[in-house]
């Protein structure tokens, strides 16, 4: 086909996931309260690893990192959803939905970053817990969380620059409740082997890759619980891990399952689930998993609270 018969479209038409208004109502219900519940979970952890001095850890700057991608994540695409669901002509212009194509690439490997960086930190504080102030100090924590930005903006910026590229030829409806790649992609009236390839490369450097970071960090870790002779001493050790394996294994493990995968087995649907899950039910969860399994985060928020009500005295 030639250049000259190629055309891009302006806008596009987001099917989301119903066209029935009642149940559109329903959900604009309970997606409301979820974005909600994860602005103040997470605006909460934000705040105590802020004002407590005793959550100036390393632990904790990751998980206000993974707080801040969090809240950017789900707003980078939820608020649009819930217009979408009272409205009756569900568009967006092709310059909003580049730009929150590149945001949600962005935040969404960022996170898987962190959460590696993260599982760095615990296997330093299990393997080699005499050594875990000098190791992780303030210098190295910054750089990996730096780092984990800084690859999470370039990969997203390197992805979004060659899909928002292709033209649609007129095809402008979009089977997706957010400008998602694969459903980009999928509309394409070109030869779209370049894209394929560079999704490939992002899952790898992305979600592979901190993967298998994340299990090797965790089979040392394990290996070094096995040693410890006493059960209490092996459950403190692993006591300090499970919210953040929980939290890894919720969410490396639907990505794996869903990008690794041939195509030919997956489907539109499919796809809506998975970013559903990672727009608004992981970022409603991680701040619930790490402050309810946590006894210093529910030790903090008695402090500032205690404070609080000292200082109205």
């Amino acid at each position: 086909m030639g250049r000259d018969n190629l055309t891009w479209v302006s806008e596009f038409v987001l099917l989301g996931l119903s066209g029935d208004r009642q149940t559109q109502a329903g959900l604009f219900v309970l997606f409301g309260a979820t974005y909600l519940l994860t602005l103040l979970g997470n605006g909460l952890i934000l705040v105590l690893v802020w004002l407590d001095p005793r959550l100036q850890l390393p632990m904790y700057f990751f998980l206000g990192n993974l707080s801040v991608v969090d809240i950017c994540y789900t707003s980078s695409g939820v608020p649009q959803m819930l217009a979408h669901f009272l409205l009756e002509k569900k568009t967006i212009s092709s310059a909003r939905c580049g730009t929150q194509h590149f945001f949600s690439l962005a935040l969404g490997g960022t996170e898987f970053l962190l959460l590696a960086a993260m599982a760095y930190d615990r296997y330093v504080a299990v393997c080699d817990p005499l050594r875990y102030a000098a190791v992780m100090g303030p210098r190295l924590c910054a750089g990996l969380a730096g780092v984990s930005w800084l690859v999470g903006l370039a990969n997203a910026a390197v992805e979004t620059a060659v899909t928002v590229r292709l033209p649609t030829c007129g095809r402008h409806v979009l089977n997706h409740v957010a400008c998602e790649t694969l459903a980009l992609v999928s509309l394409a009236c070109v030869d779209v082997t370049l894209n394929q390839a560079v999704i490939l490369a992002s899952s790898v450097v992305v979600l592979l890759v901190p993967c298998c970071l994340v299990a090797l960090s965790y089979a040392r870790i394990v290996a070094a619980i096995l040693r410890i002779r006493s059960s209490g001493g092996r459950r403190k050790a692993f006591g300090t891990c499970t919210s953040h394996l929980t939290v890894v294994s919720m969410s490396y493990g639907m990505a794996l399952v869903t990008y690794m995968q041939p195509r030919s087995t997956a489907s539109a649907e499919q796809d809506k689930v998975v970013v559903l899950f990672y727009a608004v039910v992981t970022p409603m969860l991680n701040p619930l998993i790490y402050s309810l399994r946590n006894k210093e985060i529910k030790a903090a928020l008695t402090r500032v609270l205690t404070r609080s009500s000292e200082s109205k005295r």
